[in-house]
C-alpha cells in the first residue's frame, strides 16, 4: 500500500514555495506521493488558495520520485483544450508522475461554479466531465483531436508535446454509493471514494467496480483518504492501494503540523503501519 501527503492549498499553503519545500521532505521521509486539492475558493476562514498547476510545477521542479497531481480537479470548470496542455507539460516536467483526479466537483464549499456564473446542475457537469475525458485521452495519444460534444468542440488540433507517459492514469472521484461514478472510475486507471465512512462500504464500491472491469487486465488504484494516524490495514484489506493524509480542520491547517506528520513517515503514526 502506498501513502501520500493529500493537501488543501489554503492561507499558509497558498504559497508554491511552501508547498515545495514540504513535498521535498515528504520524499525524503519516504512517502509515495504528494497531491493537492483543486479550488477557486473556498468558505471562511479561509481567506487564500493557490493555484494547483503552479504549485504542482513548482513540487514537479523540487522533487525526483514522488507521484503528484490535482485530487480532485473538477474538470467542467476548465477547458479540456487547456488542461491536456497542462498535463502533458507538468508530466514532462515531472519525468513522468503525473496522476490527475477528476470528478464532478461540488459548489457546496465555497460556492465556486455559482459565484463565478459556471453549470451548477450535477447532471450537466458529469456529462462536461466525461467529454473533457474523452478529448485528454485523444490528446495525449498525440493523434488530431476531432470533437464535437455538446459542451466542448475540438476541431483537427494535435497536441505536441505529448506527455512522457504513454498515458495520464486517470482516477475518477465519487460517492461509494451512487452508480455512474463508479461505472466512470471503472473506464479509467483508479478509484478516489469521497465521504468514506468504513471499510466495508469500501469494499462493497471495490467489488462493483472491479465487475466492470472485469475485461481489463490492467493494475488498477484505490485511493482512500484517511486521517493521519488511521490504522489503514482494514482498507488494505478492502481493496485500497494508497492512503492519502485527510486533515482533518483544512481551513486552519498550517506547515508546521504538516512538517510534522510528513517527518513521522507514512506509519509511523499511532495505529498506522506498512503491511506486507
Amino acid at each position: 500500500m502506498k501513502s501520500a501527503v493529500w493537501l488543501p492549498l489554503f492561507d499558509e499553503l497558498a504559497d508554491p514555495r511552501v508547498v515545495a519545500r514540504l513535498a521535498v521532505a515528504a520524499e525524503e521521509a519516504g512517502w509515495d506521493g504528494l497531491f493537492v486539492w483543486d479550488h477557486l475558493c473556498w468558505r471562511p476562514p479561509v481567506r487564500s488558495v493557490a493555484d494547483p498547476w503552479v504549485t504542482l510545477a513548482a513540487v514537479a521542479a523540487l522533487t525526483q520520485t514522488i507521484r503528484i497531481g490535482p485530487m480532485v480537479t473538477p474538470l467542467a470548470r476548465r477547458r479540456p483544450a487547456k488542461v491536456a496542455r497542462e498535463t502533458a507539460a507538468l508530466d514532462i516536467l515531472s519525468g513522468g508522475r503525473l496522476v490527475l483526479g477528476a470528478g464532478v466537483g461540488s459548489d457546496a464549499f465555497g460556492a465556486e461554479y455559482s459565484r463565478f456564473g459556471e453549470e451548477t446542475d450535477d447532471r450537466v457537469r458529469a456529462a462536461m466531465l466525461d467529454e473533457s475525458l474523452a478529448i485528454l485521452e485523444q490528446a495525449w495519444a498525440g493523434a488530431p483531436v476531432h470533437h464535437r460534444g455538446e459542451h466542448f468542440r475540438v476541431d483537427d488540433v494535435t497536441f505536441l508535446p505529448r506527455p512522457q507517459q504513454s498515458s495520464i492514469p486517470v482516477w475518477i472521484a465519487g460517492f461509494p454509493g451512487n452508480t455512474k461514478p463508479l461505472r466512470r472510475a471503472a473506464r479509467y486507471d483508479g478509484f478516489f471514494p469521497v465521504n468514506l465512512e468504513h471499510p466495508d462500504q469500501l469494499a462493497e464500491a471495490i467489488d462493483s467496480v472491479m465487475r466492470l472491469r472485469q475485461n481489463h487486465t490492467e493494475p488498477y488504484d484505490v485511493v482512500v483518504p484517511v486521517p493521519p494516524g488511521t490504522d489503514v490495514s482494514p482498507y488494505a484489506a478492502a481493496g485500497a492501494t494508497w492512503w492519502a493524509t485527510d486533515f482533518e480542520h483544512p481551513h486552519d491547517l498550517t506547515p508546521d503540523t504538516v512538517l510534522g506528520v510528513i517527518r513521522d513517515g507514512p506509519w509511523g503514526g499511532p495505529g498506522c503501519f506498512l503491511l506486507p
